[in-house]
């Protein structure tokens, strides 16, 4: 039997830990194997889904700012009720080329008249407008109650219950005054009256008289 010297001996290091960790790197990397036939299901296994890579975040667009649109002005008389308020300076004011002013007058003329004619309405639309808008819709409030709930109704039950008066009306009729009527006409009609002229001389001598 042949003896091995210490010398010939080499020290080896083995580290386990190494040997583990790659061992369970190799048994994740590795995919599973597939499972016996007979445990097997028709449907096919989906792949793994790769790592989807970090999406940077959105940087916000800036939302524009609103512009102001124009307003429309509101018109306060739709049907055009008012027509024939809608008066000008033309229609008022008209000065013919003979007799012809100076030229300032006459634009402070039309500008006083414009002036005058709004601002006397605007004054007097704040005195009055309220009020008078008060009593009209209070006063069209009160014809529309009436309407509503005296004039239709009597008017409905007119018409219901005018057949039967006239009904009634039409057999009292045929009943007493169409009887009594035909019996005293035929009681007149045989009333005569003849005049002699006996009779007739003495009603001629006392018109005379």
């Amino acid at each position: 039997m042949m003896m091995v010297s210490d010398d010939c001996l080499v020290e080896c290091k083995i580290d386990d830990d190494s040997d583990e960790d790659n061992a369970g790197e190799e048994l994740i990397n590795t995919p599973p194997p597939p499972p016996p036939p007979e445990f097997a299901s028709k449907a096919s296994t989906p792949a793994p889904k790769p790592p989807t890579p970090p999406t940077a975040p959105a940087t916000p667009t800036p939302t524009p700012t609103p512009t102001p649109t124009p307003t429309c002005p509101v018109n306060r008389d739709p049907y055009g009720i008012n027509k024939h308020l809608k008066v000008e300076v033309s229609d008022v004011l008209a000065e013919p080329a003979t007799p012809h002013s100076i030229d300032q007058v006459w634009i402070y003329s039309v500008s006083g008249f414009e002036t005058a004619r709004i601002w006397t309405y605007r004054c007097l639309s704040l005195l009055f407008a309220v009020p008078f808008a008060l009593l009209c819709g209070i006063f069209l409030a009160i014809l529309a109650c009436l309407h509503v709930w005296f004039v239709v109704p009597c008017i409905q039950l007119s018409n219901t219950f005018l057949p039967c008066l006239r009904s009634l009306c039409m057999c009292a009729v045929n009943v007493f005054i169409s009887p009594f009527c035909a019996s005293l006409a035929l009681c007149c009609s045989q009333i005569a009256i003849s005049l002699s002229n006996k009779d007739w001389h003495p009603i001629r001598d006392k018109e005379t008289v």
